[in-house]
């Protein structure tokens, strides 16, 4: 197995000494770069550390010799796009920002903005935050394991109100909601 620490660490665009920092306890940026370059083993413990540090999950850091990889190839900048001078490691996002439990949702009858065949990614958020998620797409749960989706359009301390997409629809109100999760990244085939 290969350690894809490098291709996680360069596409968050953070320094071996800014992981070193980030892991628990801190650590040098020398004995991370020994992991990287596997100079040093990738120990199970050393796995989880990096895996926290970098906010992924610990078996992305891991590689199979025989898979093949998405790779990043190339750049688009304000000049059109630009061959990397090496071709690194796509990563796929399994922690969004903020922290929170991830997970995503699948469009399969278009509404509004969105799609068939999007897939919507969503990042539960803390209770004290929710205030900040007014005029932002919100999945909630309801009874019954049910669930409500849409644009969180007003906010107390006892209920949501959230207006789905699509013309002709009717606000929800959901009282109490166990929690709530905001769209962070929308995934759509072209």
């Amino acid at each position: 197995m290969i350690n894809r620490i490098r291709d996680v660490r360069r596409e968050k665009g953070l320094t071996l000494a800014e992981v070193a920092e980030r892991c628990s306890p801190p650590t040098t940026a020398q004995t991370i770069g020994r992991i990287e370059t596997g100079m040093r083993n990738l120990s199970l413990d050393w796995m989880n550390r990096i895996a926290a540090a970098l906010e992924v999950e610990p078996e992305l850091l891991l590689r199979s010799e025989q898979a093949d990889q998405p790779r990043i190839v190339a750049r688009l900048t304000d000049t059109g796009p630009e061959a990397l001078s090496t071709p690194r490691d796509a990563v796929l996002p399994t922690a969004l920002s903020g922290g929170g439990a991830t997970m995503a949702m699948t469009i399969e009858t278009g509404s509004g903005e969105y799609r068939a065949g999007d897939q919507l990614w969503l990042r539960e958020v803390p209770e004290a935050e929710h205030a900040r998620l007014i005029n932002r797409d919100v999945l909630a749960p309801r009874p019954g394991g049910r669930f409500a989706f849409g644009r969180m359009i007003d906010r107390d301390a006892d209920r949501v109100a959230l207006l789905p997409h699509g013309t002709g629809q009717r606000q929800v109100v959901i009282e109490h909601p166990a929690w709530l999760a905001v769209a962070e990244m929308l995934v759509r085939k072209l």
